[in-house]
């Protein structure tokens, strides 16, 4: 004998018939079996099988049952309150069968099931059950296999149709007043003559037939929308399985073919249609052109208009709309191109990768100590510090909590707008001008990445008045070093990175321990940034080894800070340390952007280049400078 163990319990509901049922008219009551010890064929992917339900002591898990609690549902909807229509009065195992006492719902929806169950018309239950474990019990040589359930469950008892065994007799009670009499028994009446109760068996039989029609319907449209073979249908109609064995049986069938199918890959591709992947491919050519180390030729992408002209692209594009360009003097190709096909999209998207592309090659050397944020607007930007929350304080013996106040300074600017159009005409067209929407763009990009870096270098050189009313760099905020300054040595360096981790918070009180990651030095001591930071130098004299901690600096050269001073040097600390400058874009609009349109003040495509963008110092505490020597 094997036993099977299962992980989590298992719902099966049991069709079984009433044994006997007594009736009390007065309360509603009823007793009934709800289950006899036999045994009920079931199906699962490997066939069917006939499982019984153990009934010796502690197989059955009755608590639930015998609470008093236990709901009687209708067919085992249990969806809403409505489903239940009685409850388990109480519940006991006699004999080897399983009986309950059950109490029918006084609600009027319920009225005509206990009229059916006093008139005999509803004779047949079903329980519900939770199994935990099962044992095969297969007699050796058996054509099919036996499953004995050795610990399980009875959950709730359910009125249903049609039980388990339609053919099987059964003895049954219907109440005819206080007292109750058994069928087929003479009743005396009042006067001393006999009667006997009369039972429509043709209404009972009626109903038993829409019933089985209903099961055997409900089979064959199961069987249908699994596509199961007619044989087997048929098979189940014959042997009585209900409609939701059936329903098990149509599931695992799927589940056999899933499993049965390989699983094939699926690659997918992307694919473009013919005027997209002209677009594609005229913007990969006129880019491969512009410069080809920048921009390669990708697979076949472009092959195909390499070393045409402007004119003879807009002849490809005016093509590709239907116009035809045979005998069309020049000018008129080029004036069409430009306002009637994709050229001007074309041209559009060539003139923004340059910029893009130029911009971004810019080298913007204030990006390692700046902050980046967007801005949803134009309005003042406010930059909120929040100083360093209160030291802890001893809490005295009577455990009182004293208040503490955390310090804040703003910093305010906003965004401001610069750009410049640049136009495209027919003459550019017809001169095979390339460099009209490729240089010049890219002039843009250049232009405002410099201009980026003029306004973040400025405020650097400028020494701007911080929100306090002093000088972002001054002996106020302990970050200059003007009367003493010192040329760019170790001893400078060590002293500016002591200073500057020696900076107080807004409380004036907590020290901050910044750290120096960054030194700015102009492009005429960049020698000597590069020569003291260097690890490769191995220096003769220990005086002049460079510790570790001066090695950890970046350095970063930049020839704004000649115009203003060629001694003078900086400090900065990372921004994820503490804030130093902050920079910001419009939302959306991350760096410089062109749009493009049809030209009205000339004959051709106007490119407007445009940038949002402000920046400013936010705090002083992460910044040093030394006026050099």
């Amino acid at each position: 004998m094997n036993e099977v163990q299962i992980a989590a319990p298992t719902r099966e509901r049991l069709e079984v018939q009433f044994e006997t049922l007594a009736s009390s008219r007065e309360d509603r009551t009823a007793t009934l079996t709800w289950y006899t010890g036999a045994a009920v064929r079931r199906f699962d992917s490997r066939g069917p099988f006939e499982m019984r339900f153990s009934m010796e002591s502690g197989a059955v898990r009755m608590g639930r049952l015998a609470s008093g609690s236990a709901p009687l549902l209708n067919s085992h909807r249990d969806f809403k309150v409505d489903d239940v229509i009685g409850v388990i009065a109480k519940a006991w195992i006699e004999n080897g069968q399983g009986k309950a006492t059950v109490r029918f719902s006084k609600r009027a929806d319920v009225d005509p099931v206990w009229q059916d169950v006093q008139d005999g018309i509803l004779r047949n239950a079903s329980m519900g059950v939770a199994i935990h474990a099962i044992e095969d019990v297969t007699p050796q040589g058996a054509a099919m296999r036996h499953v004995l359930v050795t610990d399980w469950e009875p959950e709730e008892v359910s009125l249903v149709p049609i039980g388990a065994d339609p053919g099987a007799g059964f003895k049954f009670q219907r109440a005819t007043g206080p007292q109750e009499q058994k069928m087929d028994e003479p009743i005396t009446t009042e006067t001393g003559e006999q009667a006997r109760v009369e039972i429509d068996v043709n209404a009972e039989r009626q109903a038993a037939a829409l019933a089985e029609r209903t099961r055997i319907h409900e089979i064959e449209k199961l069987g249908r929308a699994v596509n199961l073979v007619a044989a087997l249908v048929s098979q189940h109609v014959e042997a009585g399985t209900s409609v939701e064995d059936f329903r098990k049986l149509a599931l695992d069938e799927l589940a056999k073919r899933s499993e049965a199918t390989p699983i094939r890959s699926v690659t997918a591709s992307l694919t473009r249609d013919e005027a997209e992947t002209r677009r594609a491919g005229i913007t990969a050519a006129l880019l491969h052109r512009y410069d080809p180390a920048i921009f390669p030729l990708k697979e076949d992408l472009g092959r195909d208009w390499t070393g045409l002209t402007l004119l003879d692209l807009a002849r490809e594009c005016l093509d590709a709309t239907g116009t035809r360009t045979r005998r069309m003097p020049r000018h008129e190709i080029a004036k069409l191109a430009l306002s009637t096909s994709d050229f001007p999209n074309i041209l559009a998207d060539v003139a923004n990768k340059t910029l893009r592309q130029a911009y971004e090659a810019y080298p913007r050397t204030f990006l390692p100590f700046s902050r980046r944020r967007s801005a949803v607007d134009f309005k003042n930007i406010n930059a909120v510090q929040l100083g360093e929350a209160p030291s802890l304080q001893k809490v005295n013996e009577k455990g009182e909590f004293t208040h503490g106040s955390i310090a804040e300074s703003k910093e305010t600017y906003k965004l401001a707008t610069y750009g410049r159009i640049v136009s495209i005409t027919r003459q550019v067209i017809i001169n095979d001008d390339l460099s009209a929407f490729t240089r010049i763009p890219a002039g843009f990009g250049v232009a405002a990445a410099t201009l980026e870096s003029d306004t973040v270098w400025g405020i650097i050189t400028s020494n701007p008045n911080m929100g306090d009313g002093v000088a972002l760099f001054h002996a106020s905020h302990a970050n200059l070093n003007s009367g003493g300054g010192s040329a760019l040595a170790l001893a400078g360096l060590g002293s500016g990175m002591a200073v500057m981790a020696k900076q107080k918070g807004l409380d004036g009180v907590t020290t901050l321990n910044t750290q120096a990651r960054y030194l700015a030095v102009p492009v005429v001591l960049q020698l000597t940034a590069f020569q003291l930071i260097a690890a490769n130098l191995a220096p003769a004299q220990s005086a002049n080894v460079v510790p570790e901690y001066i090695r950890a600096l970046t350095p970063i050269a930049e020839p704004r800070l000649d115009g203003a001073s060629t001694t003078a040097w900086y400090l900065f600390a990372s921004p994820d340390q503490i804030d130093t400058i902050e920079y910001a874009y419009l939302e959306g609009q991350d760096g410089v952007y062109i749009e493009t349109r049809q030209g009205f003040d000339v004959d051709g495509v106007e490119i407007k280049a445009r940038l949002d963008f402000g920046a400013k110092a936010i705090d002083w505490r992460g910044m040093q400078k030394n006026a050099g020597a």
